[in-house]
């Protein structure tokens, strides 16, 4: 992936450079990439998009349609842009390479909490302010159900991994009886 990687930075720092310049809200332009990325990542709109027949206008004008909402003209020519360089596949990685630059910029980062069970708020709350000590910046929530930890939780900022739960506990036991 990291020819994908290479492929997105540029229009990521383009699409950021352009919102900084412009006084754009940065929340809500990470929204409609984040949103345009689901739809870019949709096998069948990719398929439409490599068909000759079809012209970057055509695959724009349904992207739009599929949109939640009216998507905003800088929105329209950065996909414009893309679709025109035929870049659409690398646009999930743009979305990921923008939030990012975001992050950078306000001093938080994304954290994935995996967990065993579903996690009311006050105690995803708590988890948050611990968290935020441990990694030792402000972090953006969201939480994946995964049974199979069996109990506790996992989280996942950037590349590092705590991983509190059952699952790596029993397996730290297997290690260390089968050693």
């Amino acid at each position: 992936m990291a020819e994908l990687a290479t492929i997105a930075r540029p229009y990521a720092e383009a699409l950021f450079k352009h919102c900084s310049q412009s006084g754009s809200d940065l929340g809500a332009t990470v929204a409609w990439v984040e949103e345009l990325a689901a739809i870019a990542a949709d096998p069948q709109l990719r398929q439409l998009a490599d068909n000759p027949k079809v012209n970057a206008e055509q695959v724009l004008g349904v992207i739009a349609g599929v949109a939640r909402s009216a998507l905003p003209d800088a929105a329209r020519n950065f996909l414009r842009v893309i679709l025109e360089n035929g870049r659409l596949d690398a646009l999930p990685e743009m979305a990921v390479q923008f939030r990012g630059l975001v992050n950078r910029l306000s001093g938080t980062s994304d954290a994935i909490v995996y967990s065993a069970f579903p996690m009311d708020e006050a105690a995803l709350a708590e988890l948050a302010g611990t968290l935020e000590k441990r990694f030792g910046r402000k972090l953006s929530l969201s939480v994946k159900i995964d049974e199979s930890l069996i109990g506790g939780v996992r989280v996942v900022v950037g590349d590092e991994v705590l991983d509190t739960s059952i699952k790596a506990r029993l397996e730290q036991m297997k290690a260390a009886l089968t050693a």
